[in-house]
């Protein structure tokens, strides 16, 4: 696990040297093991290595065995082992144990025929010394992050968003659109960024730079047809246990201690299941608690720990935790990003991090296994005649507040205030913060003008909708794929785990148990309203009913208390600001209507006051302007 980063260029050496250095210091945290490059007359590449195999010999940038092709690599490819040996019976030879000397050799061998053939978590840059091309490539699904710019006949690359701005030609203007996708998506989705002049590289995509410019191609998408027959339920549950037994066994490869994170939830209990079956009782389990038991679920994660015999830390995460971190999620935070439960994710990262440098986690279970309320929701929402959605919102929006974990009323009047809107935009307003009939609204004149008459969150994922082939529920599925878990909890992931260099790997995103539950009938996926059907069938062999049959409670924190209480001066401060950019965006007035409904309990705006108050602290940090 590490940081990559590099640059075509005709500076001088020298210079080069000192751009380079730049960068790699926004990457050192993902990797503070050891720094190396690669220097040339056309490209600059460098890497700040997370020493997790071959921790003495492993260093990089390697070369591959015929010395044309040259390799940085962040993450793991977990199948090295057998990729190495076909790759040593066509005579290549090895001088490490690390999956990146195996995927530069693959290169040379295969080419970018090579991709289909990695199974893992990564993103690499290969330059061809030869031919003077750059190839830089992203798993499937996006685990790992990669971010570029390019200028005329030049690219800059970084695992860091924050490592390419430090690059002369780059700059950091700030994209309004991206502000615009931010304040309802709580994240700037790919391939944007917050910055007008930087992309992302999309998950399954690859980037080809030359003299004559750079190409884009998609070399990887996940679909959900032909669907796959089998005889019985059994035969299918069957073939899920191995596929889950053998994605958690490749990924205990390691030569440092692998630990995992354990919420008490299913998903993650069963992770620990088949940890434990080839780990010894040394493993280490990590848990947050929380004072409020609406958010807990400590006690099931210590019960689940102790079924398996195995060492279990639980933190709880208070006020003070949260006051005490806050100052490094602005520092670490390249981008505006208002997913609460980053906090936890990163203190809990920070607490597993002091004892070992590889954690499992149970990431991508609800959108392979259809377990969020969501899919329930759309079903319900269809049902209802357009003419019965005023009469409900007068109903629901009379409900008190009640600022516990998903509260009925929460949910109620989220649920009812999005029925008028298409479904594929409610599942994302579900989700979010701000709708866009919200915005139109609330943003002042000078910001509304900035923005693009064709951008638009509709756009946007009609642009993924309309090459899938699917017409009904299925469709949110791959909505959550594309945008809430590669945009959202998979960033959320890698920059709190990576900040703290800590490795964290996600057994349920196997591609092979990806594509097997993306083609499963749907009449074992989401049967009767039944969440999660076909793993809870698979999960009672091995855990308590109680685990098993427990309403999903999410990785929430008390973000709407503490508004409320500890970090009311604050956000106070920000939206009294008559300078804060928050009110060079939106109308001072709704901000402040915002907070007052808030304070008083008459609607609970905790996530639009929480979008608001990242955005601001964000942007003095990086002292931005717009």
């Amino acid at each position: 696990m590490c940081g990559i980063y590099g640059f075509s260029t005709r500076h001088s050496i020298r210079e080069k040297k000192l751009i380079l250095s730049e960068i790699g210091l926004a990457n050192r945290k993902r990797g503070p093991n050891h720094s190396d490059s690669y220097i040339n007359k056309n490209i600059a590449i460098g890497i700040e290595r997370l020493s997790i195999l071959d921790i003495e010999n492993g260093n990089q940038p390697i070369l591959s065995n015929n010395k044309k092709f040259i390799i940085v690599h962040n993450g793991e490819v977990y199948n090295f082992i057998e990729l190495r040996k076909g790759l040593e019976s066509l005579g290549y030879n090895f001088h490490t144990n690390t999956d990146t000397e195996v995927i530069v050799n693959l290169y040379q061998q295969y080419g970018l025929k090579s991709l289909p053939l990695l199974n893992g978590m990564f993103a690499f840059a290969i330059y061809e010394i030869d031919t003077k091309r750059l190839i830089i490539c992203r798993d499937r699904y996006g685990i790992k992050p990669l971010h570029y710019s390019s200028l005329n006949s030049d690219i800059v690359f970084s695992s860091q968003l924050s490592g390419i701005t430090h690059h002369p030609f780059v700059g950091n203007q700030i994209s309004y659109n991206s502000i615009d996708y931010y304040l309802t998506l709580d994240y700037v989705p790919a391939p944007y960024t917050i910055y007008k002049n930087i992309k992302k590289l999309e998950p399954g995509h690859y980037l080809i730079w030359s003299e004559n410019g750079v190409k884009v191609k998609k070399w990887y998408d996940l679909k959900y047809y032909p669907k796959a027959r089998f005889k019985s339920e059994n035969e299918f549950i069957n073939n899920l246990h191995d596929k889950i037994e053998k994605s958690v066994k490749i990924r205990m490869r390691s030569d440092v201690p692998v630990g995992t994170f354990l919420s008490g939830g299913l998903d993650s209990s069963l992770i620990l299941y088949f940890l434990s079956k080839y780990s010894n009782k040394n493993l280490n389990t990590y848990n947050i608690a929380f004072e409020n038991k609406s958010f807990d679920e400590s006690k099931y994660a210590k019960e689940v720990a102790n079924i398996f015999g195995v060492k279990y830390q639980s933190n709880i995460f208070d006020a003070k935790s949260m006051i005490d971190i806050l100052p490094e999620i602005w520092l670490n935070m390249d981008e505006p990003f208002s997913d609460p439960s980053f906090l936890p994710t990163f203190f809990l990262s920070k607490i597993a991090s002091e004892n070992i440098s590889v954690a499992l986690s149970g990431d991508g279970g609800d959108e392979i296994f259809a377990g969020y309320p969501t899919y329930l929701a759309h079903k319900i929402a269809n049902k209802i005649p357009s003419f019965v959605h005023p009469l409900l919102e007068s109903l629901v929006n009379v409900l008190p507040s009640n600022f516990d974990n998903i509260s009925f009323d929460f949910k109620a009047k989220r649920f009812i205030n999005c029925l008028g809107s298409k479904p594929f935009l409610r599942h994302q307003y579900w989700l979010g913060s701000f709708q866009d009939s919200d915005k139109q609204k609330s943003y002042l004149k000078s910001f509304k003008e900035r923005l693009d008459k064709n951008r638009g969150l509709e756009n946007l994922i009609s642009r993924y909708l309309g090459d899938m082939n699917i017409l009904d529920w299925e469709t949110y599925l791959y909505q959550d794929m594309r945008f809430y878990l590669q945009d959202d909890m998979l960033v959320k992931v890698d920059r709190a785990s990576m900040a703290n260099s800590l490795e964290v790997r996600t057994p349920f995103l196997d591609h092979n148990i990806v594509e097997f539950m993306a083609r499963a009938p749907k009449s074992i996926k989401y049967p009767f309203f039944k969440s999660k059907y076909i793993l809870k069938k698979l999960s009672k062999k091995y855990l308590p009913k109680l685990i098993v049959n427990r309403s999903k409670k999410g990785f929430g924190i008390p973000i709407a208390h503490w508004l409320n209480s500890n970090l009311k001066s604050n956000l106070k401060e920000v939206i009294y600001d008559p300078e804060s950019i928050i009110n060079s965006i939106l109308d001072k007035e709704d901000n402040i209507r915002l907070m007052e409904d808030h304070f008083n309990k008459k609607v609970d705006n905790r996530k639009k006051l929480w979008n608001l108050f990242v955005f601001e602290n964000w942007a003095r940090e990086k002292n931005i302007n717009i």
